[in-house]
């Protein structure tokens, strides 16, 4: 399932300096705009302790976690919807990633610039949001005069234009879609088919430093100021050093700090949520893996993750809760407590399901 998150922001807020700590990877993270111009994508592990367990368990040979995407998108500016800058491709990455995480610099170092020659997060969001929406109204405006006639010539049903123009009208309000109220005439099937990047979820990543993690009333304003939308505080240059450290001496250094989670821990968790996805588990002698699904997916679509036929020749999910089987200590145990069950063609499942799938070849 190859969903992605594009992470947007101004030059020099630290987007690479966290992609490179989010995928181990090398990519050029210079203190000058720019410099980040071919989307570098990474491939990040989502932590799930479960898996441990599992494989503990029963002895599992390999550990295979689910993962999130993520792609690092060159810096935006102001004028970017007027191709200022690297506008014009910029968009265009944005376009093809299915949630945004804006970075925006919360910190305070006289060594790295500042595009706008300030530090204010709440306005480096508002350039990012304004640009993002300026280039929707053009999309729209663009298509609302051709869907007109097509509606009058009956080629396009009404819905299709009603949608457009309420969400244009939404737009010049300075509202993104993804936050439109429900009653707000937007009908999400007809809005995919128009490609607007404001429809898509937002996560909000501020990158601060120890002051700045320590400011509890500072992050409650920038909290406030982006809700609905998942808020993450964190420092990626401490972040890139955790990700070269040995897994207790992180843990050592996250405690020493104040920590119980890694920021990109929480950005990975985050994100995988924001896209709508969860997991259900399976586990042998082979592997213990997490497979990924969207929320709201029903046995045989699981099934069908795994392979194509299992979902074709779909018969019975079995099915024990991971807390169960970790309480009894085996599937056997759990089944003889009545913990395990078989579950049909139409159960939705739920996060944390231990599955065997039974079908016909």
């Amino acid at each position: 399932m190859s969903l992605t998150i594009g992470i947007a922001g101004l030059p020099n807020v630290g987007k690479s300096t966290l992609f490179n700590a989010l995928t181990r990877a090398t990519v050029l993270a210079a203190n000058y705009p720019f410099a980040t111009i071919e989307p570098n994508v990474g491939i990040v592990p989502l932590p799930d302790p479960r898996l441990g367990v599992l494989g503990e368990m029963f002895h599992s040979h390999k550990i295979v976690p689910a993962t999130v995407s993520f792609v690092d998108i060159a810096g935006i500016v102001r004028g970017a919807s007027q191709g200022e800058g690297l506008g014009n491709q910029f968009l265009a990455n944005i376009r093809e990633a299915d949630a945004i995480c804006v970075v925006t610099r919360a910190f305070a170092d006289p060594d790295v610039v500042h595009v706008e020659g300030r530090v204010d997060p709440l306005d480096d969001i508002e350039t990012v949001t304004t640009e993002l929406i300026l280039a929707d109204i053009q999309t729209l405006e663009k298509q609302i005069p051709r869907l007109t006639k097509e509606v009058t010539g009956k080629k396009t049903p009404k819905e299709v234009l009603s949608t457009a123009q309420a969400a244009l009208e939404l737009l010049e309000a300075g509202k993104v879609l993804s936050a439109a109220a429900p009653g707000a005439g937007l009908d999400p099937d007809v809005l995919r088919q128009f490609q607007l990047m404001t429809t898509k979820p937002f996560i909000y990543v501020f990158n601060t430093d120890d002051d700045g993690l320590a400011d509890t009333a500072l992050q409650e304003k920038l909290r406030a100021a982006v809700a609905p939308a998942e808020a993450i505080f964190l420092d990626a240059k401490f972040e890139s050093e955790l990700v070269e450290l040995e897994p207790g001496e992180a843990r050592e250094m996250l405690e020493a700090t104040g920590q119980s989670e890694s920021g990109l821990d929480k950005l990975a968790r985050v994100g995988f949520d924001t896209l709508g996805l969860q997991t259900f588990l399976t586990a042998g002698e082979k592997e213990s893996r997490a497979w990924t699904i969207h929320k709201g997916d029903t046995a045989p679509k699981a099934a069908g993750v795994i392979h194509t036929d299992f979902e074709k020749g779909f018969i019975k999910a079995e099915i024990v809760s991971y807390d169960d089987l970790v309480e009894y200590g085996s599937v056997a145990e759990a089944r003889a407590h009545g913990k395990v069950r078989m579950e049909g063609k139409e159960y939705i499942m739920q996060d944390g399901d231990v599955v065997e799938f039974r079908f016909n070849v």
